[in-house]
């Protein structure tokens, strides 16, 4: 008798896994994320709307080192100094101050008197102050600057210059309360940047800057100054116009 043999179809194999792992390519598409957005919220530092107009790689670093150029300016301690120099009768009140070396020249009170001071990275502070225990004073600070920065405008207009200074010291927003900063005023004459604002630290006395921002070159390199005028609110009547007249007598030679 003749075998019957059972041609039957083979079964397909079975499905893979639904957690199996993707592909290697799928791999690659899952790694290669857009950047996350950041979180909405008051970030003085890195704010859109107050970054200066130079490239973001470097942009923050730059902005955090011209905030310790200004904040040098407004604490640093004074050092009675018997440096000579070429001073002119310019009326009364007030005398000539010319600095040949770093080619500047600005009119101080009569009776103030000259100082030195000392901070991380500058090139050189020269200070006037009146004799006593008063905070108002007038500062001119000098920095060297990178080779991208030729001229002032590098930094962005007056107004954007001014916003991103003072939206970068202000600290009000922070819990506890910080550093408060509020900007009154901003121009550009004369080549320079002038810029006026108020600093008022938790539980003192408000302090009012002025101030006057130019930029040179020595043969070598450029160099950022930073003039800053500051008194307290409750002197402003001692000092207010004498710290006017010197800010806007600045001038480089």
């Amino acid at each position: 008798m003749a075998s019957v043999v059972s041609l039957r179809t083979p079964a397909p194999p079975p499905p893979p896994p639904r957690h199996s792992a993707p592909p290697a390519r799928a791999k690659v598409i899952l790694r290669c994320r857009a950047r996350p957005i950041p979180p909405s919220g008051h970030n003085a530092l890195s704010d859109e709307r107050t970054r200066f107009s130079f490239s973001e790689r470097s942009g923050t670093k730059r902005r955090e080192a011209l905030l310790q150029i200004f904040l040098s300016a407004i604490s640093f301690p004074f050092i009675a100094d018997n440096a000579s120099a070429e001073t002119v009768d310019l009326q009364q009140s007030f005398r000539m101050y010319e600095d040949e070396t770093n080619k500047f020249r600005i009119s101080i009170p009569q009776d103030w008197l000259l100082g030195a001071g000392e901070a991380n990275g500058i090139k050189s502070i020269t200070a006037f102050y009146p004799e006593g225990t008063s905070d108002s004073n007038v500062s001119v600070v000098i920095t060297g600057l990178g080779p991208d920065f030729t001229r002032l405008e590098s930094f962005g207009t007056v107004d954007a210059f001014a916003e991103t200074l003072v939206s970068g010291l202000d600290r009000s927003w922070k819990r506890p309360p910080g550093l408060a900063a509020k900007l009154i005023n901003s121009k550009a004459a004369n080549g320079l940047y002038y810029i006026e604002y108020t600093l008022q630290f938790p539980g003192e006395r408000c302090r009012h800057i002025l101030s006057a921002i130019g930029m040179a070159s020595n043969g070598w390199y450029n160099r950022l100054y930073t003039v800053t005028g500051q008194f307290m609110e409750d002197e402003s009547e001692k000092y207010r116009s004498q710290i006017e007249k010197s800010v806007s007598s600045f001038r480089l030679i």
